[in-house]
């Protein structure tokens, strides 16, 4: 392929990617106000549309349409690029990633994935860890004290998970051998008994439970408390620089749940006689209810809890899988 072709190719994944994963956390937030309501025994939306279904161009309208407010004493640069951080980091994490089976087009093969990166994993992760500045940069540039705090418990609470990300991954690329994800998912390509997670129980949870923390999703969204914190780092913002914050965690909520897919249940590999683009959008959607089931069903975690929870739990175990798994390929 010319250089000119590939270029072309890129951009154009580049904006398949944008414009799904946008629409998909738009329509995630319709998906997750209706299953809270039917959980909580309420109708959620019900008036715009059928079934409501109109609410997500409602909202899209009113985050485009809203007054964008930006209060005295803001460090004014800072206030206005910080959610742009945020969003792009999210989105950057699903460069690396790879979406779908390779398929054909009037014989052209397309690879869906954007960047084929020898490091994908360690790429999706430390791009996800620089999303932090995002709400970090918010916080401090805010002349709300408020915003201050919760730009402290977001560096606190996602630099302890990510470190339990990172080591909880470790242990099943122990037994890959590779950091890309393409060979992880080849590694699973026998069938459902060579899913990762019967290697590795230990690591999935521990992998789940951390992805849930560093997308600020229930029990662990401390960093944007509205009962103790008012809206945290968020607090001054309005309007689509709001919007871009949530889209940020949205996509984040997508980049967990096709990694656990892929690092530990086989990925896009055929799954009996469901083919492999059916078996990895249903992973996602599983992973996607199981976000906003957690969110119905927990109740919040404070502060001490949480860290002690990641340091003095989720830590060991994790050290304890690495060093258990090394021993076994010894």
């Amino acid at each position: 392929m010319s250089d000119t072709g590939y270029i072309i190719e890129t951009l154009i994944k580049i904006i398949v990617i944008l414009t799904i994963f946008s629409a998909g956390a738009g329509f995630t937030t319709y998906v997750e106000r209706k299953i809270l309501a039917f959980m909580q025994r309420r109708l959620g939306p019900t008036h715009v549309g059928p079934y409501g279904i109109l609410q997500i161009i409602a909202d899209g309208i009113k985050l485009f349409t809203k007054e964008d407010i930006i209060p005295q004493n803001v460090v004014r640069p800072i206030f206005i690029i910080a959610p742009v951080v945020s969003a792009t980091a999210a989105f950057t994490a699903l460069s690396a990633l790879p979406i779908l089976p390779e398929f054909s087009i009037f014989g052209y093969t397309v690879h869906p994935i954007v960047s084929d990166i020898d490091v994908g994993i360690l790429f999706v992760i430390g791009v996800m860890g620089v999303g932090m500045y995002g709400p970090l940069l918010a916080g401090m540039s805010s002349s709300n004290k408020w915003g201050l705090l919760g730009a402290a418990r977001t560096v606190i609470q996602l630099l302890s998970f990510e470190v339990v990300t990172g080591l909880s991954a470790l242990a099943p690329l122990m037994l890959v051998g590779s950091l890309s994800l393409i060979d992880i998912n080849n590694y699973q390509a026998g069938g459902f008994s060579d899913w990762l997670i019967w290697k590795q129980p230990v690591a999935f949870v521990l992998f789940l439970i951390s992805g849930y923390a560093e997308t600020n999703r229930t029990p662990f969204d401390l960093m944007e408390h509205e009962a103790e914190i008012v809206s945290g780092y968020a607090t001054e913002y309005s309007g689509m620089r709001w919007g871009l914050f949530f889209i940020g965690e949205y996509a984040n909520m997508f980049t967990i749940s096709f990694l656990v897919s892929i690092l530990f249940l086989g990925g896009f590999n055929p799954w009996g006689f469901i083919p492999g683009a059916i078996a990895i959008l249903l992973k996602i959607s599983f992973f996607i209810f199981a976000f906003l089931w957690v969110r119905a069903a927990w109740p919040h975690v404070r502060p001490d809890q949480l860290m002690w929870f990641c340091w003095k739990v989720l830590m060991p175990i994790a050290l304890l899988n690495i060093l258990i798994t090394g021993f076994v390929l010894v």
